[in-house]
C-alpha cells in the first residue's frame, strides 16, 4: 500500500489528509453552537492521547434530535474553525459527503478506506452518558478504541451509564491514554481535565 492514506472522495467532500501509521482523534457533533468547551475537549485528546491531528467532525445533523432550527454545515464550520487555534486540529464537514450521520457508519467508512491509520473516536462525558442509545454503539466500541472526556456535571452519571458499565472491563487508566491509539478495540478510557461550563444548549437558550 502507498504509504499515504488519504481516503478518495466521499460525494461532495472529503476527509483531511491522513498517513498510515498516524494516530487521529475523530470528534463528532452538530456543533451548534460550537463553544469552549468543545474546544477544550479536543486539545486534551490531542495531548494526552499523543495524536497527530484530530479532526473535528461537524455533522449535518444528530439522528437524536430534531434538526428544527439548525444552522446550516457551512455556519457552523466557520464558528468552529475560529475555536481552533492548534493547527493539527483540522475541522471538516466530510461526513455530509456520505449522505447519513450515523458514527459506525462514518467509521466504517474511515477505517476501511484507511487501514493503516489507527482512528481514536474521541467524546465528552455527556455523551458516554447517552451512548447507549446510539445505533450499533457496541459495534463501535468494537471498532475503534474510545475517548471519553469529562465535562461538567457528567462524570458520575457518565461512568454509572449503561454503555459503561457494559465496557468497564475494557476501560484502561488514564496513565496510559497515550497508548491507546495502537490498542486493539474494544478499548476506551475516560479523561480528567480543567472543566468548562460553557454549553450548546445554554448558549442557544441565550441567543
Amino acid at each position: 500500500m502507498d504509504e499515504s492514506a488519504q481516503s478518495p472522495s466521499f460525494g461532495s467532500s472529503m476527509p483531511p489528509l491522513a498517513y498510515a501509521g498516524q494516530r487521529i482523534g475523530v470528534m463528532g457533533g452538530t456543533f451548534n453552537p460550537p463553544h469552549e468547551g468543545h474546544a477544550l475537549v479536543a486539545t486534551t485528546a490531542l495531548r494526552r492521547l499523543k495524536l497527530d491531528q484530530l479532526w473535528w467532525m461537524v455533522t449535518p445533523g444528530n439522528p437524536l434530535k430534531s434538526g428544527n432550527g439548525l444552522p446550516p454545515l457551512a455556519e457552523r464550520l466557520a464558528a468552529s474553525r475560529r475555536l481552533v487555534t492548534d493547527p493539527r486540529i483540522a475541522v471538516t464537514g466530510f461526513e455530509e459527503g456520505l449522505g447519513q450521520s450515523y458514527t459506525y457508519a462514518t467509521l466504517t467508512h474511515l477505517t476501511g478506506r484507511m487501514p493503516g491509520v489507527h482512528f481514536v473516536w474521541v467524546m465528552g462525558a455527556d455523551n458516554l452518558a447517552s451512548f447507549h442509545r446510539w445505533r450499533r454503539w457496541r459495534e463501535i466500541a468494537e471498532l475503534v478504541p474510545i475517548a471519553v472526556v469529562d465535562r461538567p456535571g457528567w462524570r458520575f452519571r457518565a461512568l454509572a451509564s449503561p454503555a459503561a458499565v457494559r465496557l468497564m472491563p475494557f476501560r484502561i487508566p488514564e496513565m496510559a491514554a497515550g497508548r491507546l491509539a495502537m490498542m486493539r478495540p474494544p478499548a476506551w478510557v475516560f479523561l480528567s481535565t480543567r472543566l468548562s461550563g460553557a454549553s450548546s444548549t445554554a448558549l442557544r437558550g441565550a441567543v
